[in-house]
């Protein structure tokens, strides 16, 4: 005998679903911003001489034929689409620029102390404490769970920790101290 499931209508079930849906959006998304170590490839249509990847040097800059040096700090792709293309009409009538990213790897976050994969992490485009510390690989059992530090360097160049209970997350308190991580930052498991 077959078995027989209660006949639902649809509209029932999506209204059942609907929250679900709702608290599955993802957060609003940041616009990334270029950083030193990433790999740009800029292309110009119809120009085979003015097409290949670029590395973004420590400094934020990059060169690119006939327009020079250029400054890619805290600029999107877009951006510097727009000021390249600028800079090239001055040589070429009507440029047609394309600026993609190729490799990110300025992008890195630094988990050090007592997890089990300490290091550097490419991480595309942002993580949150509890991200980084599973990229770690987890703390280990030696961990001081209630000690764990970001340190962040701010615009000024200053440094500041921020404190982060690993124990209060995983119990699903004061959850607002699992951050997203910035490009440089240093997760210190004691």
């Amino acid at each position: 005998m077959p078995l027989r499931l209660p006949h639902f209508s649809c509209g029932f079930v999506l209204l059942l679903l609907a929250p679900l849906v709702t608290l599955a959006a993802p957060p609003a998304d940041v616009t990334y911003t270029v950083k030193p170590g990433d790999t740009l490839l800029v292309s110009v249509w119809k120009e085979p001489d003015l097409q290949g990847p670029v590395l973004v040097r420590p400094d934020g800059q990059f060169s690119f034929p006939l327009a020079g040096q250029m400054d890619a700090r805290n600029k999107t792709v877009s951006e510097l689409q727009q000021e390249l293309t600028g800079k090239l009409k001055k040589y070429i009538s009507d440029p047609v620029v394309t600026v993609s990213i190729q490799e990110i790897k300025g992008n890195k976050v630094y988990v050090i102390g007592q997890v089990q994969k300490p290091g550097d992490f490419v991480v595309n485009p942002r993580v949150d404490v509890m991200q980084a510390l599973s990229m770690a690989g987890g703390t280990t059992p030696f961990a001081a769970l209630g000690d764990i530090m970001i340190l962040r360097r701010t615009d000024n160049g200053q440094q500041q920790a921020l404190p982060f209970k690993y124990t209060d997350v995983v119990r699903g308190r004061n959850l607002d101290q699992n951050i997203m991580l910035q490009a440089g930052d240093v997760v210190v498991v004691p």
